[in-house]
């Protein structure tokens, strides 16, 4: 094999789609402090038993494990970075009241979440901790929405939903942790056929509002639907009121519901949400309530939040223009050195022509030139 063929679903980023990526970075972490958010840098690594404890044991399939060669421990190559901000919430911050709390660095995944997904997505996510409200809920979608729009993402459709819907079925039933997992599993694909002989033994309400729920997706009619056709629960309907308060104070989107989907990692108590646009494969940012994501780190905190992985975000978004830039000659002249040095100074990109490349393209629009008139050096357009 050539040395400089790359492991499967992993790929060097080239100078254009790298300017695109880290362009739009750059956005949305500038969106996200403009919502008060602030920056933090979880660790690419970690001790096994940190990384995957509490919510993160849903992620250790997806982990890479290795030997610290200092203490001889287990460590692990983070594949989702939520566990490792609500570690900082609780055992570094230690805050009383809210924190917003914003990141962007790469993960790394054993496997590909889908066919053409990097295993090295550059995860950019924001989470509040300390506000159990449903404000802080739509806070953090409404800043998911305003990064994608700051991406310049086409139409976006909001999909809405609820793990306490399952959850509050699932708790009326004598199912063993194996079953459970295979009623998710027929949840995802919507196969009421496999949920019926899963649920043959328990109540019949209860098996039937788990097969109804293969057929709860759609628009904000499905709620009205829900409440019909499902038991009427305390956890049911208070998640039901939720979902259509949130769906109530969003505009300039599509709004769908599905109450089936558990898709995403398994530490979601409430609310969830995907965002979807035209022309991605998938959603572009999930996110959601997950008031139990930093118990084991000591507080059981009320928690929500998003992410998105930038690489996948920028095969949709509008493509970026070159950015525009002076061309200059190369030499050694102090005046023309100081020429250049000032207009890089006051934010300019100066390109200087090496001495034989003067026809070569780059990445850059040289829609001015850096010209000696007499003894001065002037810009000029071209």
């Amino acid at each position: 094999m050539s040395a400089w063929v790359l492991p499967d679903h992993i790929a060097d980023v080239l100078p254009s789609e790298a300017r695109h990526i880290e362009e739009i970075r750059r956005n949305l972490l500038d969106m996200a402090r403009c919502y008060g958010y602030e920056l933090v840098m979880p660790p690419l690594l970690e001790h096994l038993e940190s990384l995957l404890t509490g919510t993160g044991e849903a992620l250790g399939l997806q982990t890479f494990k290795l030997v610290d060669q200092i203490s001889g421990r287990m460590m692990g190559l983070r594949a989702d970075s939520t566990p490792q901000v609500a570690r900082i919430d609780a055992h570094l911050l230690n805050r009383t009241g809210v924190a917003r709390l914003s990141y962007c660095g790469p993960v790394l995944h054993t496997r590909p979440a889908a066919p053409h997904a990097s295993r090295e997505p550059l995860q950019l996510g924001a989470e509040i901790y300390g506000h159990a409200g449903l404000e802080a809920d739509l806070e953090i979608l409404e800043l998911a929405l305003d990064s994608l729009r700051a991406a310049h993402v086409g139409e976006l459709t909001v999909d809405l939903g609820d793990v306490r819907i399952v959850n509050a079925l699932l708790a009326q039933t004598t199912l063993a942790s194996e079953q459970t997992a295979e009623v998710h599993a027929a949840l995802a694909t919507k196969d009421a056929s496999a949920l019926a002989q899963i649920t043959a033994n328990e109540s019949t309400d209860i098996a039937s509002a788990l097969q109804q729920l293969t057929q709860l997706y759609g628009d904000v009619t499905i709620l009205e639907e829900a409440r019909r056709v499902l038991p009427p629960l305390p956890a049911i309907e208070a998640a039901l009121d939720q979902l259509q308060w949130l769906a109530g104070h969003l505009e300039g989107v599509s709004v769908s519901f599905d109450l089936a989907d558990l898709r995403g990692y398994a530490y979601y108590s409430g609310a969830r949400f995907a965002v979807y646009a035209a022309g991605a494969p998938d959603a572009l940012v999930r996110g959601g309530r997950y008031d139990a994501v930093g118990s084991v780190f000591g507080r059981k905190r009320p928690a929500v939040g998003f992410s998105l992985d930038i690489k996948a975000l920028v095969a949709v978004a509008r493509p970026a223009g070159l950015r525009a830039a002076i061309r200059a000659p190369w030499g050694e002249g102090k005046a023309l050195r100081e020429a250049i040095a000032k207009l890089r100074a006051a934010g300019e990109t100066v390109v200087c022509v090496l001495p034989g490349h003067e026809s070569e393209v780059d990445e850059f629009q040289c829609d001015r030139e850096l010209l000696q008139f007499d003894a001065a050096w002037r810009v000029t357009a071209i």
